[in-house]
């Protein structure tokens, strides 16, 4: 636990570092003079840069281990924090950001490495499901302290001490950390499992598998409402659109990262006794969500009821544990050493559809004047797809996991000579 918790506490300080905008987008529309669709370029520039490392951090973590890209990632991270903080144009700001989503893309992988290095894989879901919670405790940080030193002590003081945690988590990191428990180092690798033909091999292989496809567009729809609402575009949806004030809106941001909290530990003892329970719980997320939005949007006066806020926020909240459920698809549908791959081509969807999701209400909002109901109702489009491709593949890797089942079986029994 004490190991893993170093490489969790690694994640927990990307995930502020990640949403620490999400409470600024409109200092920092202010601070660089830019419209709607040049303060998404922020996000979507971040998610892109993570989402494209994806599975280049997956094939290092497989080759060179969780210690050496989680430090790598951390170098990266600390960098981007600081340099956003001493930003004062809007390309040194960019540049930033896409450092941190360099060093952010190679954390949660690692931890999930880690995790499965340092527990027994039945306690695969629920661990998972800890680091996910832990790391949402992040936003916490952003919400609650840097969003009011933010108004206290200003820009760069604010961006500058946060990357203090870096540091930090680096030292131990370093100190701390290892790989796996002594006497169970893996074998190891080949002499082959190196080069570009393994590397085409390692991902053609894991994009085979239903499973971990079925994981990658389970992770695409459930995580992306509550990733673009936190990251960027809650905090201006409650002010200008509801008509809320900051410190409202805030609490608001705090109960969606609340109720993922929970949910989480819901999410993973559910699904470690029952994993049968894992697509009814992806796909019930989603038309909650869907649902709770559509009711949002179509309210007849110009605010929806704060009960109905409070519903929404609280619904997204499961929108995360819900994504942790593609990793529990891809996992037992690939051996341990392609993991780290799988584990990348899963955390690419829902990156891919929050980065989507961005830039379209971004263009939206400025081609309809800020009317935020046209501009959300872009979630329902990738919503949709989302689903349609989860029932294309929900049979095919249910097979093959019933597949591989029976030959695990089969094996573990032993038959006398």
């Amino acid at each position: 636990m004490a190991v893993w918790g170093i490489g969790v506490a690694v994640y927990f300080v990307a995930i502020t570092y990640r949403t620490s905008l999400g409470v600024a987008g409109l200092d920092a529309a202010e601070r660089f003079h830019i419209n709607a669709s040049a303060l998404s370029t922020f996000s979507i520039l971040q998610l892109l840069v993570y989402a494209g490392m994806q599975i280049p951090v997956g094939l290092l973590v497989d080759k060179l281990g969780a210690k050496k890209v989680l430090t790598i990632g951390v170098v990266l991270y600390t960098l981007g924090q600081f340099g956003f903080a001493l930003s004062h144009s809007y390309a040194m700001a960019l540049g930033s950001r896409a450092l941190l989503g360099c060093g952010d893309a190679m954390t949660f992988i690692s931890v999930l490495r880690l995790g499965s290095r340092w527990f027994p894989a039945r306690r695969g879901p629920m661990i998972a499901q800890i680091a996910a919670l832990v790391g949402m405790a992040g936003n916490l940080i952003s919400t609650l302290v840097l969003a009011r030193l933010l108004h206290s002590v200003g820009w760069t003081p604010t961006f500058a001490s946060s990357a203090v945690g870096g540091v930090v988590v680096l030292v131990l990191l370093l100190l701390f950390l290892r790989d796996h428990p002594k006497g169970y180092e893996p074998p190891p690798a080949p002499t082959e499992h190196s080069g570009a033909a393994f590397v085409r091999r390692q991902i053609t292989d894991a994009w085979r598998e239903p499973g971990t496809r079925l994981g990658m567009w389970v992770h695409f729809t459930t995580q992306f409402p509550a990733m673009v609402f936190l990251l960027l575009w809650g905090l201006p949806f409650l002010v200008e659109a509801q008509g809320l004030s900051r410190g409202t809106a805030g609490e608001l941001l705090t109960l969606i990262v609340l109720s993922n909290m929970a949910v989480g530990l819901i999410y993973g003892q559910i699904i470690a006794r029952h994993h049968a329970a894992r697509l009814p719980l992806a796909l019930g997320t989603v038309g909650a969500t869907a649902l709770l939005w559509a009711i949002t949007l179509a309210w007849p006066d110009d605010h929806a009821p704060m009960g109905l806020l409070v519903a929404l926020c609280a619904v997204m909240g499961a929108c995360g544990p819900a994504s942790m459920i593609g990793f529990d698809f891809a996992r037992p549908a690939n051996p341990p050493e392609r993991q780290g791959t799988a584990s990348g081509i899963v955390n690419m969807g829902g990156f891919t559809a929050s980065m989507t999701t961005l830039l379209a209400i971004g263009v939206l909002l400025d081609a309809t004047g800020d009317n935020y109901r046209i501009a959300f109702a872009s979630v329902f489009v990738l919503e949709a797809l989302g689903v349609s491709q989860i029932l294309r593949l929900r049979v095919r890797a249910a097979r093959r996991e019933r597949e591989r089942l029976v030959v695990s079986r089969v094996e573990a029994v032993h038959v006398p000579a």
